[in-house]
């Protein structure tokens, strides 16, 4: 039995902030098998306070990682499968006309959860879309003069298939810039595919995972990890670090002053899976690609895996090349 994570609300620690952190990727990894770092980056974000973008091609896992998530830390949960009908009122609710008393009230859409899982986001118009930039971005829905706060913790985890399939509308860089960072599962190892296929019985993994922590413990981690250390070198190379991207050749559009406070922020988060309670140089470069990748516009406009493959080559590249400090 795992000891009790109250203790994380009263005092945290960077021990005990691992130990939350290692129980929720072994969770994950209990249903989405094979894919550690994967699950090790979905933590880091969500300990950072972000959002996850996950990219691949249907049937790997993305949704079941999700679910696993939200059950993993204790969060309420609801799935909103984009599609070319949807409206934004069916994601942030409506107001709704009682004849009795002549009054309107609003009724909450399946965006007022803890973790929501925008399933196959870019299979809607960029007018649904856009309808999930407010809760990102401020944790709060406005609609018809009034505003709405959304509950806390407040995560977004969204699916999208690639680019270059049918039915598929390319996400505005405004709301890629929402996603602290980006994800791709890809196909397991074979190995992996074969103990599927003799372990799955007939109940979702998925659904015998128990909590191993909860809203208030998360809260209480993410506002532990964003007061993590960083020196003022850290810093300037984060910095350095973005504007190689903007003075890159191959690069239309580099890092945005908050892709620079993103790659800080899961910096933080990164830190405590080494039990340290400041930043380093390997901190900043174990999560640039993920933070930055999406957010890169590049010369060559290719689009789907292409573009995610050249705009990581070329983060690796500029990893390389800027001096870090010591």
């Amino acid at each position: 039995m795992n000891p009790p994570v109250r203790a994380l609300v009263a005092a945290p620690t960077v021990d005990a902030a691992r130990q939350i952190m290692e129980r929720i990727a072994a969770h994950l990894s209990r249903v989405v098998q094979g894919k550690e770092a994967q699950a090790r980056l979905t933590v880091t974000s969500v300990v950072a306070g972000g959002h996850v973008l996950l990219e691949d091609v249907p049937g790997v896992g993305k949704t079941t990682l999700a679910e696993a998530l939200a059950r993993a830390c204790g969060l309420s949960f609801s799935r909103i499968q984009f599609t070319a009908d949807l409206m934004p009122t069916d994601i942030l609710g409506s107001q709704v006309f009682h004849a009795a008393s002549a009054t309107f009230t609003f009724r909450q859409g399946p965006l007022f959860r803890q973790l929501v899982l925008a399933d196959e986001l870019n299979r809607a118009p960029p007018r649904t879309q856009s309808a999930l930039l407010e809760g990102m971005a401020h944790g709060q829905v406005s609609l018809d003069g009034a505003t709405w706060p959304l509950p806390a913790p407040f995560t977004v985890v969204a699916t999208q298939n690639p680019v270059d399939l049918t039915g598929t509308y390319p996400l505005p860089d405004s709301q890629l810039d929402r996603f602290l960072m980006r994800l791709s599962l890809g196909h397991p190892a074979p190995d992996v595919e074969a103990r599927l296929l003799t372990t799955r019985g007939r109940t979702p993994p998925v659904e015998a995972l128990e909590a191993v922590t909860g809203p208030e413990e998360l809260l209480s981690l993410r506002a532990f990890a964003a007061e993590l250390r960083m020196d003022d070198a850290v810093a300037e190379y984060i910095v350095r670090l973005a504007q190689a991207t903007r003075e890159h050749g191959d690069i239309e559009r580099g890092a945005s002053t908050r892709a620079v406070l993103a790659v800080g922020g899961a910096a933080r988060a990164q830190a405590l899976w080494e039990g340290r309670d400041f930043v380093t140089p390997g901190d900043v470069r174990a999560v640039l690609v993920p933070c930055l990748a999406h957010r890169l516009m590049l010369r060559s406009n290719v689009q789907g895996a292409v573009a995610r493959e050249e705009a990581s080559h070329l983060l690796e590249e500029l990893a390389r090349k800027v001096v870090a400090p010591r």
